[in-house]
């Protein structure tokens, strides 16, 4: 900070005594204005004025003792600056946006000088005042306050200078006797101002304001803050509104109250009780009205006689609870009314009943009637109730007669305070006997079919009540299923009968009776035909075996009348012996029979049948008795004797074997040792169902024996498991190596069950590309065979075979055909030569590459002498990477004295050798690019291809050249990119003869056109754009059937034309390049549909006869000139030659640059050659190099009018700015110029080693 160090602060008299010095006192510097003390409020402006008459010495400012410096910008206090006019001695320090810091004593001193002493003015002070920036109160006891009670409240503003002062007020009233004091601030100089004040509050002081104001020197207008005071206090008692305590409620009745508490904060809570139970605990506020309000419905019942209703209110300092009550006195009927005792008695009987009221209040009379008659003969008796009301009960006695049947007895209470009347009755029974009883039934001897449903019905008249009708079986009662039925005066009961054997000669009998206690009765006698109900089957033997006879005995049930015995053995009938019939119960006869039968194992659980049958009811029972034949183990017929299975899966030998007893025990024998399942856990034996052998191997094949074994006997059979797997496959010899030439057999040999006889081997090659015949494949039983006759190195590589067995998953082996060739050397334009400069600086690295198997050895010459690598400028390094075998030679220091030379790399391996001449020259123009050719064409573009030539040793690009027929010169297109060897050229026009050619550049110069100046001629397409309109209404007269016949004649001319379009194109095509290598090889002109090729002279320099426009002359070649066949374009119009550069350091104009006769551009759409960054007004052209022919869409339909635009238009060519613009006439289109950076000369020159020729 400053001049001086923080650390070092002098007093002014030390700064005085440094400043003072033995000097002759002559212009004696002397003050003209002094500082003064100043008060300033924070954030504000503050000058200390200090002017100096003929000042000499040093001016400086002292703060507080520290020296701030004489610079004007004080540095280390960006706020402070010393101002005024010096050359008046005018320097005030000046403060900006003053702080706290900035409070304290400061000096103006004025340093010595030779002519004068220093002198130091008076101390002076800032005052900085700092306003009051907030202000609050603080409570010693929180709110709510309770009325009635003292607090005291402080109200503090921090930080503040000077002392704030602070006013209290209450409701707008001030209150007075406030105690005031301060307390340090939060920094040095501030204070903390407090004002406390103790005062009682009271109920009406709630929600009035508490304010406290600040004043302050620093402050335009007071600060204050208030707030709301809560002062809690209790509310007034409870009313009860809308019951007096003198009413009366009726039961039901539906009592809506309101309890209302005025005042309190907070507002009362209201609650509602019922003889001490809750009933209400919700309740309303009106903020308002500042009152507590609770609704309650109440419904009334009888339980809520004599009860208190209270409502309390309360709040949190309420001292207890207020209330207000009311009791409530209900009226109410009885809940019930009962007779008690029986409304039935005999005939001349005395009845007796009693009619009782619940409580009520107040208490019910009763009064009696029979029918429309009151009954005198009753007493009453009341007493207490519940609820506070009364009962009543009443007695009544009677005598009955035969006439007040059916009359209604009522007892009836009338309740005098309700106005309720209640009545309950019930009808009077008297009984007497029924009067006559009669049946409804079949004939008495009239022969009945068991099983048949008959109906008897019994009738029953008069009595009281009517007759209770039931039927009796031989003197047995039965069930009352249906229930008789009434009828006008009597009542009727049918019996519903399913007949059975013992209905036969039974007595059916119907009793009438009722509560008279006198019976009437009616009966008859059926006669029932019925089958036999069963019939069993008794054996003679207990244990039937294979061999024995069998011996049975067939009893029938009774029957009426007798019936027939027949035997069957499933569906065989047998012969039984008939015994004689013999009398039985219900007046039917027992039959019975036997029978003896041969037995087998087949026999065993059959069931034997025994049928009675009564030919009269055609009617029949039968039983049978199933046999239990014993005999040994048996196999069944259907017992599986080979059983397949797929290698892996589980194995499920079946075991078909049944026996009696069928505690069957079964073991399997393998190889002729019993299996276990501790022999191997891959076996489960499934109880004697079958035999199952997990994850089943092919080592598992083979015969199995089972023996089974029971009480009786053993038997045993075999099964066979045959086990099929997936094949295996491996390669009999691997790789397979041949001479090219020669034929190459691949042997794959399978392990598979089952072997598929053909087509299980299947060959795939696995190299690049797809291989039309991949050779003669055939098949030996397990072993498949790939021959290729006549192996090609086309042939080499990896094969797959695969076996299938129909058998997943097939299997597959990879098997290398190695095919030997003699080597073969990379050769071109690209590997004959080799360019470095021969200053003995460079390195040049000359590569031999090759393919050859088995491996190939390379030996170098020079000049035909085998070259020594002994020299440390020579290192050979080969690398092999499969059959690609690259040797390389580096040079290091080219000379071009001493290597510039042809090397000779010779490859050799046992099959033969190949040899390739490579020549290391100087770097030099590239040479020209060859078989140029043309892709396709268009009605706007033509693609164009060629193969590079050697570079020269730089990056070369490449120039296509174009012209047609009228005009005046050449364009030239620079291809993009620079090195692609495809390109199109766009924006041509339609219907119109070109003639392309092309050659390569580098930074030394560039080639003479392609293939010996071979030059391209192409006749673009013609442009057609036709619209066709339909004419629906001839068309709608056609017929279904004439419209599909001209849609296939229609389909077929157009497959017709597209078939002769393809034809014509792969003809003009076979043509045009039959005509591009005829042309370069003769250097004739070939005729064709497409283009033309001709020969110019070898020259590459331009003839001072061909007319150059400096547009296009910006983007040619000029050489040094130092060298015979050096590249030079001639000037045109006196311009200055231009260097054309390499594509990356050259941005090309957006045009090609057509010239004519006055120099003007000629009418070309400015759309042509564009480039990336570059975008037309009409639309976006890609310019990469291409072999794809654009689609006419992309040219758009406005190509007519743009050649009449052409036709009528003259171009306008602005000089002097780099930019082709082509104006058309178009409203609303504007085009901006494009401005073209030119590159910079270069100004070295080659020298003359290193301009390539051979030494």
């Amino acid at each position: 900070m400053g001049l001086l160090s923080t650390t070092c602060k002098p007093s002014p008299l030390l700064v005085l005594i440094l400043l003072w010095g033995v000097v002759k006192v002559e212009a004696q510097q002397a003050f003209r204005i002094q500082p003064k003390n100043i008060t300033v409020r924070a954030g504000g402006k503050v000058v200390l004025r200090c002017e100096v008459l003929r000042p000499s010495g040093t001016v400086q400012w002292v703060k507080e003792g520290l020296v701030l410096g004489p610079e004007r910008r004080l540095p280390g206090f960006p706020r402070y600056s010393m101002v005024g006019d010096p050359n008046r001695g005018q320097y005030h320090l000046q403060i900006e946006n003053a702080k706290l810091e900035d409070d304290g004593p400061y000096e103006c001193q004025v340093g010595q000088s030779d002519s004068s002493r220093a002198i130091i003015s008076h101390t002076v002070w800032i005052n900085v005042q700092i306003p009051p920036s907030k202000l609050y109160f603080e409570l010693e006891t929180p709110e709510p306050w309770v009325a009635g009670m003292s607090y005291t409240v402080t109200c503090i503003t921090p930080d503040v200078k000077p002392e704030a002062v602070l006013h209290l007020f209450k409701d707008g009233v001030e209150l007075t006797g406030a105690e005031s004091f301060t307390m340090p601030g939060s920094e040095d100089k501030l204070q903390n101002t407090h004002a406390r004040k103790e005062f009682m509050v009271f109920s009406s002081d709630n929600g009035k304001e508490l304010v406290c104001r600040t004043k302050n020197p620093a402050l335009t207008q007071a600060l204050e803050t208030s707030l709301v005071m809560n002062v809690l206090f209790p509310p007034q008692p409870p009313v009860i509104q809308g019951l007096n305590s003198k009413d009366m409620v009726k039961r039901g009745t539906t009592l809506r109250l309101d309890c209302v508490s005025q005042g309190g904060n907070p507002l009362a809570t209201l609650h509602w009780t019922k003889n001490g139970e809750v009933l209400s605990t919700s309740w309303q506020v009106d903020t308002d009205l500042q009152k507590a309000s609770s609704h309650l419905s109440l419904h009334v019942e009888p339980q809520d006689n004599q009860a208190e209703l209270r409502c309390e209110s309360v709040n949190y300092v309420s001292p207890g609870p207020l209330f207000d009550s009311r009791k409530i006195t209900v009226l109410f009927e009885p809940e019930n009314v009962k007779v008690l005792g029986k409304f039935e008695a005999k005939e001349g009987e005395e009845v007796t009943l009693s009619c009782y009221t619940s409580s009520s209040n107040p208490p019910v009379q009763i009064r009696w009637w029979l029918g429309f008659k009151e009954l005198n003969n009753y007493t009453v008796t009341v007493s207490e109730g519940n609820h506070g009301g009364k009962t009543t009960m009443s007695n009544l006695t009677h005598f009955v007669s035969r006439e007040e049947n059916g009359l209604p007895l009522t007892c009836e209470a009338f309740n005098m305070g309700t106005r309720f009347s209640k009545s309950q009755y019930s009808n009077l029974v008297v009984f007497y006997p029924p009067q006559k009883v009669w049946l409804d039934t079949p004939p008495p001897k009239v022969p009945l079919r068991s099983g048949i449903t008959v109906r008897l019905i019994c009738f029953s008249s008069g009595g009281s009540p009517k007759g209770n009708l039931t039927w009796y079986k031989n003197g047995r009662a039965l069930p009352d299923n249906p229930k008789q039925m009434p009828f006008d005066k009597g009542v009727s009961k049918e019996l519903v009968r399913i007949l059975e054997p013992s209905d036969n000669m039974a007595t059916y009998r119907c009793d009438a009776t009722n509560k008279a206690e006198k019976i009437l009765s009616a009966s008859v006698n059926l006669m029932v035909q019925f089958p036999p109900m069963r019939v069993i089957i008794i054996a003679q033997q207990k244990e039937l075996h294979r061999g024995q006879n069998l011996s049975l005995e067939c009893l029938s049930g009774i029957s009426n009348p007798e019936v027939n015995i027949s035997w069957s053995l499933g569906p065989t009938r047998l012969k039984g012996v008939d015994q004689a019939p013999v009398a039985a119960s219900f007046g039917g006869v027992l039959v019975r029979s036997t029978l003896s039968h041969p037995l087998s194992s087949q026999h065993h659980g059959q069931r034997v049948t025994c049928q009675a049958y009564s030919s009269l009811l055609s009617e029949g029972v039968n039983t049978f008795y199933k046999l239990n034949v014993l005999y040994p183990p048996e196999f069944s017929p259907d017992q599986p004797k080979n059983i397949q299975v797929v290698e892996d899966e589980a194995a499920l030998l079946p075991l078909l074997v049944s026996g009696n007893p069928d505690d069957i025990s079964c073991k399997w024998l393998f190889h002729k040792e019993e299996l276990h399942k501790e022999r191997d856990p891959r076996y489960h034996f499934i109880e004697n169902t079958a035999f199952e052998v997990w994850n089943v191997t092919r080592r598992d094949s083979g015969v199995y024996i089972v023996v089974c074994t029971n009480e009786v006997g053993s038997e045993n059979t075999t099964i066979t498991l045959d086990v099929q797997y997936a094949p295996s496959v491996k390669m009999e010899v691997n790789p397979v190596y041949v001479v090219v030439g020669e034929t190459a057999d691949l042997l794959c040999v399978a392990d598979a069950n089952p072997i598929v006889e053909d087509g299980m081997f299947s060959w795939k090659w696995l190299g690049d590309g797809e291989m039309e015949e991949i050779g003669e494949q055939s098949q030996d039983e397990a072993t498949g065979l790939l021959t290729i006759q006549g192996a090609s190195r086309a042939h080499a590589g990896r094969y797959q075979c695969t076996a299938d067995n129909n058998i997943a998953p097939p299997a597959s082996t990879d098997v290398l055909l190695v095919v030997h060739f003699r080597p073969e050397l990379h050769k071109g334009a690209q590997w004959n030569k080799v360019a470095s400069r021969g200053d003995g600086t460079g390195t040049a690295e000359v590569v031999c590459q090759g393919e050859g198997i088995p491996r190939i050895d390379f030996s170098w010459t020079k000049n035909g002498v085998p070259m020594d690598f002994t020299d440390p400028r020579y290192q050979e390094k080969t690398v092999r990477k499969g059959l690609l075998h690259t040797s390389t030679i580096t040079v290091v220091n080219v000379s071009a004295a001493l290597d510039y030379a042809v090397f000779t790399c010779t490859a050799r391996n046992s099959l033969g050798e190949d040899t390739l001449d490579i020549q290391l020259l100087s770097t030099n123009h590239p040479d020209p690019p060859s078989e140029f050719r043309v892709v396709g064409f268009s009605h706007a573009s033509v693609t164009l291809q060629w193969i590079p030539g050697f570079d020269g040793g730089l990056v070369q690009r490449f120039r296509v050249r174009y012209h047609w027929t009228g005009s005046v010169s050449f364009l030239y297109i620079d291809v993009f990119p620079p090195t692609a060897n495809i390109f199109t050229v766009t924006g041509l026009f339609p219907a119109t003869t070109y003639t392309f050619s092309v050659n390569a550049l580098n930074s030394l110069g560039e080639s003479s056109y392609a293939d010996n100046n071979t030059v391209l001629t192409v006749t673009t397409e013609e442009w057609e754009e036709t619209f066709q309109e339909v004419d629906t209404t001839e068309l709608s007269g056609l017929s279904l059937y004439q419209t599909v016949i001209l849609a296939v004649v229609g389909g077929a001319l157009l497959l017709a034309l597209n078939w002769l379009s393809f034809l014509g194109l792969r003809w003009k095509k076979k043509q045009g390049q039959t005509e591009s290598k005829e042309g370069v090889v003769d250097g004739k002109k070939s005729e064709g549909d497409g283009s033309t090729l001709s020969t110019e002279s070898s020259s590459t320099r331009y003839e001072v006869r061909e007319h150059l426009n400096p547009a296009a002359q910006r983007t040619l070649l000029i050489d040094n000139g130092s060298e015979p066949d050096s590249s030079i374009y001639e000037s045109y119009a006196g311009e200055s030659s231009h260097y054309y550069y390499p594509t990356s350091d050259y941005r090309p104009s957006l045009c090609t640059h057509p010239e004519g006769q006055d120099g003007r551009l000629n009418a070309l759409e400015p759309i042509d050659h564009e480039y990336e960054e570059v975008r037309d007004w009409y639309m976006y052209q890609d310019v990469l190099g291409s072999s794809v022919q654009l689609p006419r869409s992309q040219f758009g339909h406005r190509l007519p009018r743009q050649i009449e635009f052409w036709k009528s238009q003259p171009p306008i060519h602005q000089e002097g700015i780099g930019t082709c613009i082509s104006t058309l006439q178009q409203p609303g289109k504007r085009m901006d110029p494009v401005v073209v950076q030119r590159p910079q000369k270069n100004d070295y020159e080659l020298p003359f080693e290193l301009r390539g020729e051979l030494v």
